[in-house]
């Protein structure tokens, strides 16, 4: 006779569940089971096997952990140093002098420990950064336990930590290289965007991207007046110069993309672009508004990102979700549009294709990595719970996250960071915000 199976890890015993793959499901009476760091079994809780842990998980609502598809980690440091302002404003005159005489390896090490105990909060287990000193987020990541993609920022010019382009390819080389066998981190080439970056450069970096077979991330078309400026200076819609370069394809991350032609949709769908799209960060730049709905029913995987804490203010991936449906509703003219499953999808598995990890999670399946978050839905906001998803979408905040899981372990346990002293995390961010602001008196 064959042997039994060995105990599951850990069983997890919720009201609702929700694989998001296959779409539109919701699960009751069910129950899911991991072993090894992995989802091994999901079924009828009254025919779970045995296993060494169980949690009993009453109004709550279990999902894949969400993944925050582009933001700026160590920027958290910066909330708030330069609100109410224009994009370019922002950045040229606030943003990058403040980089220039803040950012070194202790900034980004603080910043990212900070955005990840904030993400954790919120149920997120994946990020994507794109930021200075990458190397330092790299160790931040893997000491935490959460799973991320880190894109190493290229540009024209000196950056904290690279003086050079050649200087900043050479150090995403080497961190690939580092990191290739890594089981929660990926590296990925970060070209800023295409008014920071030459043509002589993107050619390298496609080069690179396409011996490695590496990801690429890249702020693309967030403002009109980026759009008006290239074609002045060019002739060219900035997407139709990545095309001419070889840049589109299904590696390629275009962020933003609040201003989309006919042509340029006709680009993305033909080259299997992901689009991320950071409603938030939009309104508050007044960058624009991406047409999510039409991108969604032309076939362009769009997942969701919060930008940097310096844009937007917060890290809240379930906030992004919220205002990305209400925003889809009005832009598109539709009440239909964007609903609340597939803004919950744009949160998880759309995240995990667009990242180039969708086998290894985004959706609940026997087999993924056990990325998972606990929404409790027992408040009074939440009630009465006729759709759970729906409630999670429309009338739940991020306080409701209770559990967070990264490949089985336990990162956030009652809301209590396991692996992260919140306190002393507070404290260095509050010792960098005077030092910043006697800096700037």
């Amino acid at each position: 006779m064959p042997s039994a199976a060995p105990p599951l890890d850990l069983l997890l015993i919720p009201d609702w569940l929700v694989p998001v793959e296959p779409a539109g499901v919701v699960l009751r009476e069910h129950a899911l089971g991991v072993r090894d760091g992995l989802i091994a079994w999901i079924g009828p809780r009254d025919r779970a096997p045995a296993a060494n842990e169980v949690r009993e998980l009453p109004d709550c609502l279990l999902t894949p952990g969400l993944i925050n598809a582009h933001g700026h980690a160590a920027m958290s440091l910066f909330r708030g140093l330069a609100d109410d302002l224009p994009l370019m404003t922002w950045l040229k005159q606030h943003i990058w002098p403040a980089e220039a005489r803040w950012v070194d390896e202790a900034f980004v090490r603080d910043g990212t420990d900070l955005a990840i105990a904030e993400q954790l909060q919120g149920g997120i287990t994946c990020f994507a950064d794109m930021y200075f000193f990458p190397r330092e987020a790299c160790d931040r990541v893997h000491e935490s336990g959460i799973r991320a993609q880190i894109a190493v920022p290229l540009l024209d010019f000196a950056v904290p930590g690279a003086r050079t382009p050649e200087e900043g390819l050479h150090l995403a080389i080497e961190l690939f290289g580092d990191l290739r066998h890594h089981p929660r981190i990926s590296i990925a080439l970060g070209p800023h965007a295409p008014y920071t970056v030459s043509d002589e450069n993107l050619e390298k970096i496609r080069v690179i991207a396409d011996q490695l077979d590496a990801p690429l991330q890249m702020h693309v078309q967030e403002t009109a007046s980026e759009v008006e400026q290239a074609v002045a200076a060019t002739g060219e819609r900035p997407l139709a110069r990545l095309a001419r370069l070889g840049l589109l394809g299904p590696r390629l991350q275009a962020v933003h993309v609040t201003q989309v032609s006919d042509d340029d949709l006709a680009l993305l769908v033909e080259s299997n672009t992901s689009v991320i799209h950071c409603p938030e960060s939009n309104l508050k730049l007044a960058s624009g508004f991406c047409p999510v709905e039409r991108l969604w029913q032309a076939g362009v995987n769009v997942a969701l990102g919060t930008d940097g804490a310096a844009s937007n203010n917060d890290l809240d991936l379930l906030g992004e979700a919220r205002t990305a449906a209400l925003l889809a509703k009005a832009v598109a003219g539709s009440a239909t549009a964007l609903d609340a499953h597939r803004a919950l999808r744009m949160a998880t598995l759309n995240g995990a294709r667009a990242l180039g990890i969708e086998t290894c999670t985004g959706s609940l399946e026997v087999g993924k990595a056990a990325d998972l978050v606990v929404f409790d839905l027992s408040g009074l906001a939440q009630q009465p719970v006729h759709d759970p998803v729906s409630q999670l979408i429309y009338a739940t905040g991020r306080e409701c996250v209770r559990h967070v899981w990264v490949e089985g372990q336990h990162l956030l346990d009652e809301r209590r960071l396991t692996r992260m002293d919140a306190q002393a995390l507070a404290a260095t961010a509050r010792a960098w915000g005077e030092r910043i602001r006697a800096g700037d008196q």
